[in-house]
């Protein structure tokens, strides 16, 4: 199958951005043309949202792909963003709780995947403690169990590396390499990973059919799944306690994971609430939920059926669970295979050649 290349959809001159995430900078006004990724009608998404601190051009992506690709960000020089954000798995790592780190500890939290970014637009990670992600990056980079980056040493490797030098000088003119510059590169690359030509999109568009049984699987989705997996996006982007536990453990030395959004808000009502992650591509993204507990989507729905634990912060849609029998569980999976985008995936594991 042929590259599927992002091409320009508006070019446009503009002053450049601000490279530091909290001080605005002169830009000189040759700065490089802002970049669009098509999108589909079948995302129910409008138009493509860009930061006006970090608008996205060619340059920029590229630099940010490189980065994002390039072990030696680490402390280790052994694990990259990809490590745990795999192309062929729809970005995530297929693990429960990774232990790919620099220093082999398995993390708190599953990895989620990595498509749709630039319409999150209620917070980023299972708990939304990251407002974009120009703010999310400097997490995974410089946790200590992650790729634990030192970001003077980072800054020191990226100045001695010619392509480097060049590639941050086309995406960022006349400006020094900065940490936020860094994490905006990877921001602009990210934001392009957009998943929208699956079967799902293809049949939206009257490109293709279902069959009566993915139909079927689509009335039941319909019925009930999407009054939290909101079709387009297949994401309400709130969160939801989904009655996963009865009580929430917080172990002094976890600053609070374990307790969901309400690590964030303080609010009763968020204990164990965790942001819905979409359901395209779900049938790559295995194991389920925020800690992986779930190895596959049978048990998912076994858990909807009759395994939701009561609890004060229990989503009211889900007090009474989501009974399905066997044949409308197996039409639903069948529907669920629709969202699995492979021109995406293809695409993402041809242009890394060197990726597993």
């Amino acid at each position: 199958m042929k590259k599927q290349a992002f091409t320009l959809s508006v070019f446009i001159t503009l002053f450049w951005a601000c490279t530091d995430l909290s001080q605005q900078e002169t830009r000189v006004e040759t700065a490089p043309e802002l970049y669009v990724p098509p999108i589909s009608t079948t995302l129910n998404v409008g138009s493509f949202p860009q930061p006006e601190r970090n608008p996205m051009s060619q340059e920029g992506v590229l630099l940010g792909k490189k980065l994002f690709f390039d072990p030696n960000l680490s402390g280790n020089g052994k694990v990259s963003c990809a490590t745990c954000h795999q192309p062929q798995l729809a970005f995530t790592d297929g693990v429960a709780l990774g232990d790919h780190g620099v220093t082999g500890a398995k993390l708190d939290r599953h990895a989620p995947p990595l498509f749709n970014l630039a319409w999150n637009t209620n917070g980023l990670f299972w708990d939304g403690g990251a407002h974009d992600l120009e703010s999310l990056n400097f997490g995974p980079l410089t946790h200590p169990d992650e790729m634990g980056a030192d970001l003077n040493a980072l800054l020191t490797y990226l100045n001695q590396e010619d392509e480097y030098l060049d590639l941050f000088e086309k995406a960022f003119p006349k400006s020094p390499i900065q940490s936020a510059s860094i994490s905006q590169a990877i921001a602009q690359y990210t934001r392009t990973l957009i998943s929208q030509t699956s079967r799902y999109d293809l049949w939206k568009n009257g490109k293709t059919e279902l069959s009566s049984l993915e139909i079927k699987g689509y009335k039941i989705y319909q019925a009930a799944c999407a009054s939290c997996h909101e079709e387009g996006l297949f994401t309400d982007q709130e969160y939801h306690n989904n009655g996963l536990d009865e009580s929430y453990p917080d172990p002094i030395d976890k600053e609070g994971i374990f307790l969901g959004r309400f690590r964030i808000t303080q609010d009763s009502l968020d204990l164990g609430a965790y942001k819905t992650p979409s359901l395209r591509n779900v049938t790559l993204t295995a194991p389920y939920m925020h800690d992986g507990r779930f190895a596959t989507l049978e048990e998912v729905l076994d858990h909807y059926s009759s395994g939701i634990q009561q609890n004060s912060s229990l989503a009211p849609q889900l007090k009474g669970g989501i009974p399905l029998n066997a044949e409308e569980k197996q039409a639903l999976i069948t529907f669920l295979q629709t969202l699995q985008d492979d021109q995406f995936i293809q695409h993402h594991q041809q242009d890394n050649p060197d990726l597993p």
